[in-house]
């Protein structure tokens, strides 16, 4: 992922991964205008990925039945196996272990809930500047970046992507509330006046996750705001107050 940074943005990044957010809920709709009115949802898929999914579609019957196929071999050797048996309890209790660790940290939330805060506007402001569903967000020794193709694309989302959003450091951090507790594949950016959002990357152990491992200072959601990665959104206009945000076009 840092090659990507490296090769395609031109960022000298410390760890990078592709992540997406939840739904964004209704806003209020005078904080919604006053922040652009901008859409609250990724763009409609292109024909090109519309064509892809109708393929797709057309073959899940097939897909289906290998695998019931699968399950069913999988189902023969867990019959066989107490060992194997063992194994499948042992991983759904880990399971329902890490859904209650997302709960509990409210990573399950999308932000916490207050739209005049810098989480909130931060998201109000989310798909425009870009209408793909997820970001590339990488993290470099002084900033936070978020990258995507400008419009939503069904390939090569890595080859067209640019920044969207740079966040030099001071006012947010990227943390992992569960490090050392679970593997998951949530992050959330704190802001310094105490909100936040969640973003939930591609892989379960993302290089952000790693990196965080590795520096369980920056990880922690607790006692950690002094030694994390901060992030200031720019932006050209809105009160001086607020995040502002700078977004680069294509």
């Amino acid at each position: 992922m840092t090659k990507a940074a490296r090769s395609r943005l031109g960022i000298q990044a410390e760890c990078a991964a592709w992540c997406r957010i939840a739904k964004i809920p209704k806003p209020p709709g005078n904080l919604h205008s006053a922040a652009g009115g901008g859409p609250l949802r990724p763009a409609l898929i292109r024909p090109l990925g519309a064509l892809g999914m109708a393929g797709v579609g057309l073959l899940w019957p097939f897909i289906a039945v290998l695998a019931l196929l699968s399950a069913l071999e999988d189902l023969a050797d867990q019959l066989l196996s107490s060992k194997d048996r063992a194994k499948a309890r042992a991983e759904r209790r880990e399971a329902e272990e890490q859904r209650q660790a997302i709960a509990a940290h409210a990573l399950d939330q999308l932000f916490d809930g207050d739209w005049t805060a810098a989480a909130g506007q931060f998201l109000l402001r989310w798909y425009g500047h870009s209408s793909h569903p997820k970001r590339f967000l990488v993290l470099t020794e002084n900033r936070i970046v978020l990258a995507a193709p400008p419009k939503r694309v069904s390939i090569r989302q890595t080859e067209r992507m640019v920044v969207v959003a740079e966040i030099p450091a001071s006012e947010a951090q990227v943390e992992d509330p569960l490090i050392g507790i679970h593997p998951s594949d949530r992050l959330r950016v704190r802001f310094t006046d105490g909100s936040w959002l969640t973003v939930i990357t591609e892989e379960e152990r993302s290089e952000i996750h790693m990196h965080l491992m590795r520096l369980p200072r920056l990880g922690s959601g607790e006692g950690s705001i002094d030694t994390s990665l901060s992030a200031h959104i720019i932006d050209g206009e809105g009160d001086p107050n607020q995040p502002r945000v700078s977004s680069s076009g294509p």
